[in-house]
């Protein structure tokens, strides 16, 4: 570790993580600007498959995996400070960005075809941001594996929804 690379210390530190989690439940908040209003409406009234999980699995999941990106994040700052970490925080805020991107795309648009076209960049970014990640810490990079496959799964599921109601 470089001693002359600032690293945050004491109430810095909780700080830090309230600002990390602050931005991810942000990211969060903006997508439900457009998820909540069509959920009973227009994604009630699309054809999915039989594997599609029940709407109200969706808020406790996703809440779980916005506190692990933003606990994996904080890690990283942590370890290594804004500026040698620029790279890391940098993909995660892409990633963070195309996430609530998405939810604008397919519950707002109401664009199924234009929501899988980014959910491919989404999980690009999410795991140019693990790998990223792993090099300064592999908890971080492991705290989001389980949201590169719960996107993964939401793919798979938006593709199928396209396919059923094109």
């Amino acid at each position: 570790m470089n001693t002359s690379t600032y690293l945050p210390q004491g109430a810095s530190q909780w700080i830090g993580l309230a600002c990390a989690v602050a931005a991810c439940f942000a990211a969060a908040g903006i997508g439900s600007l457009y998820t909540t209003p069509a959920i009973p409406t227009w994604y009630a009234s699309l054809h999915k498959p039989a594997w599609t999980p029940p709407a109200w699995l969706f808020g406790p999941v996703w809440t779980l995996l916005y506190l692990s990106m933003a606990i994996a994040v904080w890690l990283v700052w942590r370890e290594r400070g804004f500026a040698a970490a620029s790279l890391a925080i940098t993909l995660f805020a892409v990633q963070l960005v195309l996430n609530a991107l998405w939810s604008i795309v397919f519950f707002g648009w109401r664009r199924p075809d234009l929501a899988l076209v980014e959910i491919f960049f989404l999980w690009a970014a999410i795991f140019a941001t693990m790998l990223s990640f792993w090099r300064v810490s592999h908890t971080a990079a492991w705290l989001m594996w389980p949201y590169l496959m719960w996107v993964t799964f939401a793919g798979f599921l938006n593709l199928a929804i396209w396919r059923l109601n094109r």
